[in-house]
């Protein structure tokens, strides 16, 4: 009993002394603090962590993902103009020969009042005639002295053969055929081995030649209604355009096509005159086939900066063969000196005021469009680049060619009525309608809203959006280029703006 009364008293004093200190230790402890759910989408949150990322780095991020873009683009263009080369240099080719036959072509028309039809067969007539000419002229004069120089390419390889027995070299002559005997032996063991390869690359030569007559046809073909119908071809396209980006696509395209004439004009200068100067000097020198090597400097002009060095060199081979070393040293200073007055005084003159490119631009497009597409490249990189630089710059509101806005005798027609011309191209029995609407709708004329009338009927406001359009762009170019505009050249086909009216009267 009395251990039991002593664990009571104990535990009731434990008790009394342990309730003050759990009320302190309670009150000790902190109340509980509310936390918010943080959102990991809030936009806020989204665009501090952009505030994280530099403003060059922004920058530079933009301008690679669209550089990206655009390469990929570029090269899915060129993929497919590489499928279409076969179509694309005849057409190129022939629109090269339009430029240059249609002042013959326009004078055809204007002055003697032949039709359409018949200037554009004359043109294309004269054209394919002095072609034939030259290529003729070329052909007669290399074969009347193949053989002579086929003899002097063996009396002279038989003279380097004496040479080298009883020169300084003294080298035995039974080592020099032996030499000589085992190197033909080791080209005809070529030959038989590689046979199928010879075979298979006859077939390809034989297809080459097929495909190289259809390129021709089918340029010719291309040529003779570029001439006949060049502006409705060209009109067809910019009607295919929205409303508010034909004047300036139509614009743009006339200072382009004044630039890609004034670029073929002044090209045939530049090689004629290196045709002259390389064919002189073969023929002062006495070289054989000088004619041949002067139409072949002047088809390879036509590759700027490099082609007449590279055909030149072919004299230099042939002067070689024929006369000896120090021949073909004069040679060589010939051209180099040919070349100089080229690069130096013809092309800043002449070609500065043709296609306003510096000659580091022309070397590298040069170099791409052979490196890309070829001999066919390297013919059409220069010209191209100048129609687009142009065309580009007019866009943008500088005008190489600020007097056009007011020639009347312009290629592309007078200023101010593209509208009338785009008309001209339908045929009379179009009608101009609203397609929106029920044909039954239509059928009570013109009071329906959507009617439009005859399509003869211009749209005077389309007009004078017209001629708005060409005036802004007019205002907006720079008012210092003067360049010299030549009025001979035109769309493919193309006349003065009398002989347009011709045409819309016609429709």
């Amino acid at each position: 009993m009395a251990n039991k009364h002593r664990a009571g008293r104990i535990s009731e004093l434990f008790e009394r002394f342990s309730e003050p200190l759990s009320r302190a230790r309670a009150s000790m402890q902190p109340e509980p603090v509310r936390v918010e759910r943080i959102d990991v989408h809030h936009r806020e949150e989204r665009e501090a962590v952009t505030d994280h990322v530099s403003w060059p780095l922004r920058v530079a991020a933009a301008w690679s993902w669209r550089l990206l873009v655009l390469v990929a683009a570029l090269l899915v263009v060129g993929y497919g103009i590489s499928l279409l080369t076969i179509i694309l240099i005849p057409v190129l080719l022939a629109l090269l020969f339009a430029v240059l036959l249609d002042p013959i072509n326009r004078f055809l028309r204007m002055k003697i009042a032949m039709p359409r039809a018949a200037a554009a067969a004359v043109s294309l007539l004269v054209g394919v005639g002095i072609v034939v000419g030259l290529v003729s002229l070329a052909s007669s004069q290399i074969m009347a002295q193949f053989e002579d120089l086929v003899a002097k390419a063996s009396d002279g390889l038989d003279r380097t053969v004496q040479w080298l027995t009883e020169g300084p070299l003294q080298i035995q002559l039974d080592s020099v055929q032996q030499y000589v005997s085992g190197l033909t032996e080791e080209i005809f063991g070529f030959i038989q081995s590689n046979s199928q390869q010879l075979a298979s690359g006859a077939m390809s030569i034989t297809t080459t030649v097929g495909n190289v007559l259809t390129g021709t046809l089918v340029s010719l073909f291309v040529l003779f209604f570029f001439l006949k119908d060049g502006r409705q071809i060209w009109l067809w396209f910019v009607r295919l355009m929205p409303k508010a980006a034909r004047v300036p696509v139509h614009e743009s395209a006339i200072r382009g096509w004044v630039t890609l004439g004034a670029y073929a004009r002044t090209q045939i200068l530049v090689a004629a005159l290196d045709a002259f100067g390389i064919g002189l000097g073969a023929f002062l020198l006495g070289v054989p086939l000088a004619i041949p090597l002067a139409v072949l400097v002047f088809i390879g002009s036509f590759v700027p900066i490099v082609g007449a060095f590279v055909t030149g060199s072919i004299a230099v081979l042939v002067a070689l063969v024929d006369q000896g070393l120090w021949t073909a040293f004069i040679m060589l200073i010939v051209i180099l000196a040919v070349q100089q007055i080229e690069g130096n005084l013809l092309q800043p003159w002449l070609m500065s005021n043709a296609v306003s490119l510096h000659p580091v631009a022309v070397l590298l497009a040069v170099m791409a469009g052979s490196f890309l597409f070829g001999i066919p490249g390297a013919l059409f990189a220069v010209p191209v680049v100048a129609f687009i630089n142009t065309s580009v710059l007019y866009l943008y509101g500088y005008d190489k060619f600020p007097e056009l806005a007011k020639n009347a005798n312009r290629p592309g027609g007078p200023p101010g009525n593209l509208s009338e011309q785009i008309m001209a191209t339908y045929a009379p029995n179009v009608k101009r309608t609203n397609p929106e609407l029920e044909p039954a709708e239509l059928s009570t004329g013109s009071k329906e809203p959507g009617f439009r009338g005859s399509i003869d009927t211009v749209d005077e406001g389309e007009r004078m959006q017209s001629e708005e359009g060409a005036a802004q762009f007019s205002r907006g170019a720079v008012a210092g280029a003067k360049h010299p505009t030549d009025n001979s050249d035109d769309v493919p086909g193309d006349a003065d703006g009398s002989e347009n009216g011709e045409s819309t009267a016609r429709d």
